[in-house]
């Protein structure tokens, strides 16, 4: 080679590093550098959450996102100024080894503290306080089990990669025959379903997680304890980097301080031990003594609607019990329980007002109403309609596209809600585009109210027939007795 482009050579590269330099410096210059984990979110605009679709986290509502974590995240994300994104995994087992590699700014996914786990992630201050719990299906000739001892020879269906089995593995050496299976592809909501169906003897689920399905599945049965009070809280991604970590650190102590965890944790968990669904008796006492002071304004909302005001009744009992004064946890008032966004929807001033609950109600219902099909025919057109009133209309269809994909037919409630509980488990609601519902509760939803028509139907004797001939139809009548 000739020494000129020997030399060409090496100016060529020097130059291309002179430039390499430059364009650093102009980045520095600028301000344009990597920054802190807490200047990066800011300077994207968006905080990167990962959670699990579950009632006791992040789930799709009727009024949209929503769940305890959900709401801290997202009250997080506004102090910071940014938006908020989810992101959901496939299994449980892969939320530590994402915090781990940095995928997400922190997982808020009803983690539990844990000795272990702290050794690979930087845990936020707890927010909640769970107790493992041994749940068993109670009935069916099953005693009690006092303690791991009394499980001899059983297997314990636990979620992979959860606490449950550090716990387990903890207890091995106490109990040789301690025997589990771990589930990667299932979540606990899943696990307590399948011992409620009697499909398996045993799961570990946090005392949180039982008390929101006791309401769906009343024998499930809490066993024992398996461990004393553990923390749930926020992990954040390991290293030398904790400028999000202390502005979380922070924001828990604003929101202990000024009652917003409080709040958050009562909307979510406050009415799951006071909910009840009440038996024929008191349904009957209360058309007797509450009903004439609202049967008016059922009827003039009927009329103007179009409805049959015992539907309107019967709507109205399931949701306050006929009390216009009511209030739940979650914010929804009035006679109806609109939401403050329903009833601006819907143009009603006040929702403690008994006729503007009632019509606003009754409009709402026609709303959702309508956008069910029209080919879809009564009854079920109103069951339907009273399942996305419930449930989310969004979340309906999700389970009308899985009854069809079921070879059932999505314009039949008997077969919809069949699926709807579907709506509850990863293996379908993964494909679907809503997510995690609690289909569970839309179906208990439309069979109350179902039964408390047919019963004001059977009381009004003296009323002209009914609109909607459900009553009459022995395929669909739910006997009273069901209650």
């Amino acid at each position: 080679m000739h020494p000129s482009q020997t030399r060409f050579g090496r100016q060529r590269r020097f130059e291309l590093l002179l430039f390499v330099l430059l364009l650093i410096a102009t980045l520095l210059v600028f301000g344009l550098r990597p920054g802190t984990h807490l200047e990066r979110v800011k300077d994207a605009g968006v905080l990167t959450v990962i959670t699990r679709n579950s009632p006791t986290t992040y789930y799709i509502g009727p009024e949209g996102p929503t769940g305890p974590e959900y709401d801290l995240a997202k009250a997080f994300a506004d102090e910071l100024g940014v938006e908020l994104e989810i992101i959901t995994p496939e299994s449980f087992a892969d939320i530590m080894p994402a915090i781990e590699n940095g995928d997400a700014d922190f997982a808020a996914a009803g983690l539990t503290v844990t000795d272990s786990r702290a050794e690979r992630v930087r845990f936020a201050p707890a927010y909640q306080t769970i107790t493992q719990q041994l749940v068993y299906r109670s009935g069916r000739g099953r005693e009690r089990p006092d303690s791991f001892e009394a499980l001899e020879g059983a297997i314990i269906d636990v979620v992979a990669g959860s606490s449950h089995v550090e716990q387990l593995e903890r207890l091995k050496p106490e109990y040789p025959e301690l025997s589990w299976k771990p589930h990667r592809s299932a979540d606990s909501e899943e696990l307590l379903y399948l011992v409620w169906e009697g499909l398996m003897d045993f799961t570990i689920a946090d005392s949180n997680e039982v008390t929101l399905n006791q309401r769906f599945y009343p024998e499930l049965t809490v066993a024992f304890d398996v461990t004393d009070p553990e923390e749930l809280a926020w992990a954040f991604p390991p290293g030398k980097d904790d400028s999000l970590y202390r502005e979380a650190v922070k924001f828990f102590e604003a929101i202990k301080a000024d009652g917003r965890l409080d709040q958050i944790l009562e909307r979510h968990y406050g009415h799951a031990e006071r909910l009840d669904y009440v038996g024929t008796r008191i349904y009957l006492r209360h058309i007797a003594k509450r009903l004439p002071d609202y049967r008016d304004l059922f009827k003039e909302a009927a009329e103007a609607y179009d409805l049959d005001w015992r539907l309107l009744a019967a709507i109205g009992y399931q949701e306050s019990h006929w009390n216009p004064k009511a209030r739940s946890p979650t914010g929804v008032r009035g006679l109806m329980m609109l939401t403050q966004r329903t009833a601006r929807q819907m143009d009603v001033q006040n929702r403690l007002d008994p006729r503007q609950s009632i019509m606003g109600g009754a409009r709402y219902f026609m709303h959702v109403k309508d956008k069910i099909p029209d080919r879809i025919q009564e009854p079920d057109r109103t069951w339907l309609a009273l399942a996305a009133y419930n449930v989310g209309f969004g979340h309906l269809e999700d389970a009308r596209k899985i009854t069809e994909y079921q070879g059932g037919d999505p314009d039949k409630w008997i077969d919809v809600m069949e699926r709807l509980p579907l709506l509850s488990q990863k293996a379908y609601y993964k494909y679907t585009r809503y997510g995690y519902a609690r289909g569970r509760e839309p179906v208990k939803y439309v069979q109350n109210i179902r039964s408390y028509y047919d019963i004001l139907v059977w009381v009004t004797t003296d009323e002209s027939t009914a609109r909607h001939p459900a009553s009459m139809d022995p395929v669909y009548r739910i006997a009273p007795s069901s209650l």
